[in-house]
């Protein structure tokens, strides 16, 4: 008598796919089988477990008093070029193109060498940094090419796109001044099902950025059902073609009940919020307020087959611009206190000196 054997797996079971995965630039493997694309920025892919997963619809409220949201959007669609990923971008401008010339420039991994030289300290520093180059070289033979540059890249915002990243890609902009929901959902629809594939083979329909999504220029601004039903319906064409979607939209002009709609449909919710300028109570409540330029704020992160959440180390972060030119998210420090007791900070004598008062200065 034949007996079959059924391969049994559990929870625990290493990922099957996380092996091939691994080795394609562009992707990196989650948990219960979720594949991360990359948001752009290495810390928001740090903060959200990974990154945007693929088949998720991500949704950024915007600020009104500042454009922080296109700065999320730049590096998103910057980082889909850079792994050939189809891009659909919709935009209640004008000429929706014109955002293509704003994205910003990759920096070569070469710019992460120390560049001070003349102390023996700094030449030891950059005799460790060629070891552990050519170490990586040596473990990696041929592929000298570093796995975090693969998977997300550092973006300067001050630089535009090469022209090259975007010769022979496949981008599709949209402009939603008195345009339709149906367009728009067709147009959608069409981008997917060009760039969907039937194989088993991982890969990416596109990714979709769609920019304001109900300011008053679009054509469909006070009609909150039929944009409810339209979220719904990209939501549903994102998870079935394995892209994914980011929609900024200012939730200030949307009434608090179609806005709480919105934020449950989103996969993973974001917001965004300017630093109003000589802010003086912040500026003694926070650490490096003066270099901060926002505020970022994690609502949902997206927990694709699992119901255990995410647990974050954080829920709002300071963005920042690294040497003015690359988007960096820190947890906030808050400041020391400033005072008579404020000598117990960054003194190494403070703790015998608040000994000998009798009393403890912290």
């Amino acid at each position: 008598m034949a007996m079959s054997t059924k391969v049994r797996t559990s929870s625990f079971s290493r990922n099957p796919m996380a092996g091939p995965i691994s080795k394609v630039p562009g992707f990196k493997p989650g948990p219960n089988g979720v594949v991360f694309v990359s948001s752009g920025i290495p810390d928001l892919d740090r903060i959200l477990g990974g990154g945007f997963a693929l088949g998720s619809l991500i949704m950024v409220m915007e600020d009104p008093e500042a454009p922080h949201h296109m700065l999320l959007l730049r590096n998103y669609m910057a980082q889909g070029l850079m792994h050939n990923q189809p891009l659909l971008y919709a935009s209640p401008s004008k000429d929706p193109k014109g955002f293509l010339g704003t994205l910003p420039n990759p920096i070569p991994p070469k710019d992460d060498k120390p560049h001070d030289h003349g102390t023996e300290q700094d030449k030891d520093l950059r005799i460790a940094w060629q070891y552990k180059k050519y170490s990586r070289e040596s473990l990696q033979g041929h592929d000298i090419r570093d796995s975090d540059h693969e998977y997300c890249n550092t973006f300067d915002l001050r630089k535009p796109l090469e022209r090259q990243f975007l010769a022979g890609k496949h981008i599709d902009c949209v402009s939603t001044l008195d345009l339709t929901l149906d367009i728009l959902h067709q147009r959608c629809s069409t981008f997917l099902a060009q760039n969907s594939r039937s194989d088993s083979s991982i890969s990416c329909a596109g990714r979709i950025a769609i920019q304001s999504f109900c300011a008053p220029q679009c054509g469909y601004f006070d009609k909150d059902w039929d944009m409810l039903a339209f979220v719904t319906a990209l939501k549903r064409m994102v998870r079935e073609s394995n892209a994914v979607a980011v929609i900024t939209f200012p939730h200030s002009l949307l009434s608090s009940s179609f806005s709480k709609r919105w934020q449950h449909f989103a996969d993973t919710l974001i917001s965004v919020k300017a630093i109003a300028d000589e802010d003086k109570e912040l500026e003694q409540l926070l650490t490096g307020y003066k270099e901060m330029v926002g505020f970022l704020g994690i609502h949902k992160v997206a927990r694709i087959n699992t119901q255990v959440p995410l647990v974050l180390e954080a829920s709002t972060f300071s963005i920042k611009l690294h040497k003015r030119r690359s988007l960096v998210f820190e947890c906030l420090n808050q400041a020391p206190i400033d005072g008579s007791s404020g000598a117990s900070y960054g003194t190494s004598s403070s703790c015998s000196a608040s000994a000998k008062q009798g009393s403890l200065d912290f």
